[in-house]
């Protein structure tokens, strides 16, 4: 803090200022910017000219005022303010750019935290109604599960959903981590198969039950009119291919080992490029930056890419037995049986509705157990 009217020489550089954003719950319907105290403060200084008529405007008192220009020059290692006793209170050059930048940052993201505010409101609104269901979902990535939710936000159901690897997501659902796990599996694969081998320790009939959610493509994604004649997973081992892998743990990974068994092929030692989900394999493949990817045929088709099918999969959600019954779940498993989910899926590519909504039996849809008989 100045007594003479000469600014700061340069301050030496300091590591660069970390932002954590707050909010506060009221009823007085008060909205305005995002509020930090050492803004206010200099915002005040800057109208009144002074510590006393800062202090007027802030509700404090002149002692708490004067600490608190201290505390933050001593933080900021910058003075904020030119001061002499009878003279008008001005802020340093510093304190003059930091007020003025904080402001033209609020203006820019002035949208965004209103929608942010508006969102949070909406939320909380939400908690206090009665007729509102929250349903925990972690799943394996997909390009419908968004699409339910908005469906079911429009039934005052809200899915929080939190996207992993199928293992993963399993492993959350019996942890307590979530209330619905989303895994796929390959049609029709037999009890000695990678899927099997995958996932029938984590599955425990008359413990789990499976919901229909969808049935989807997947396959070879390629560059716009497949300029290297990239046609099956034999293209794996074509050397000079860039291929896009998936994450071990996800269930594309799997289906992926599964297909490459069926054919007799050898995974490959390395991918050029790993990606988390199918959106993001697809833009690796759209950029230039690898040549193919195994994934959605849905994925492939929002990105302008060449697609070759290879695989047809159930997608499934996963509740436990004895949550199946809670009124949120069953209005999820009503909204899946509509004809509007049918409808929803049969606009994406790749995508058929395949006994949506209807809750099965693990050991009939996925025959992976034996069991021996006690005679």
């Amino acid at each position: 803090m100045h007594s003479n009217n000469n600014d700061d020489a340069p301050a030496p550089t300091r590591s660069p200022q970390r932002v954590q954003l707050t909010y506060s719950l009221g009823t007085d319907g008060a909205a305005g910017p995002v509020h930090h105290p050492l803004f206010a403060l200099l915002d005040a200084l800057h109208r009144g000219g002074s510590i006393s008529a800062a202090a007027t405007a802030l509700g404090f008192s002149y002692r708490h005022v004067w600490g608190e220009l201290r505390r933050w020059e001593a933080e900021l290692g910058r003075s904020l303010i030119i001061w002499n006793k009878g003279q008008r209170a001005v802020l340093t050059s510093f304190g003059d750019k930091l007020l003025w930048a904080e402001r033209r940052a609020q203006a820019r993201l002035a949208p965004q935290i209103e929608s942010l505010r508006m969102e949070l409101e909406r939320a909380f609104a939400d908690a206090f109604d009665d007729r509102v269901d929250v349903l925990s979902v972690c799943a394996s990535h997909d390009q419908a599960l968004p699409l339910l939710r908005e469906l079911a936000l429009a039934e005052q159901l809200h899915l929080d959903i939190e996207f992993a690897g199928s293992l993963d997501a399993l492993h959350t659902l019996d942890a307590g981590g979530c209330l619905l796990a989303g895994f796929h599996v390959l049609d029709g694969v037999a009890r000695g198969s990678v899927s099997a081998r995958t996932y029938r320790a984590r599955l425990k009939p008359g413990h789990h039950k499976l919901i229909g959610f969808a049935q989807r493509v997947q396959g070879v994604m390629t560059a716009p009119g497949n300029p290297l004649k990239v046609g099956s997973l034999h293209d794996l081992s074509r050397p000079g291919l860039r291929w896009v892998g998936r994450p071990e743990g996800t269930g594309t990974r799997v289906l992926l080992e599964e297909l490459i068994e069926q054919a007799g092929l050898k995974m490959p030692e390395a991918f050029a490029l790993i990606e988390p989900s199918h959106g993001a394999a697809a833009q690796a493949v759209a950029s230039g930056a690898a040549d193919a990817a195994f994934g959605l045929e849905a994925a492939a088709r929002a990105a302008g890419l060449g697609f070759v099918p290879l695989a047809r999969e159930r997608y499934f959600l996963v509740t436990l037995k004895s949550t199946l019954e809670q009124p949120a779940v069953q209005r999820l498993v009503s909204l899946l049986g509509s004809t509007t989910w049918a409808r929803t899926l049969a606009g994406l590519p790749g995508y058929r509705a395949t006994e949506p909504g209807a809750v099965l039996a693990l050991t009939k849809v996925l025959p992976w157990w034996s069991y021996r008989s006690k005679h």
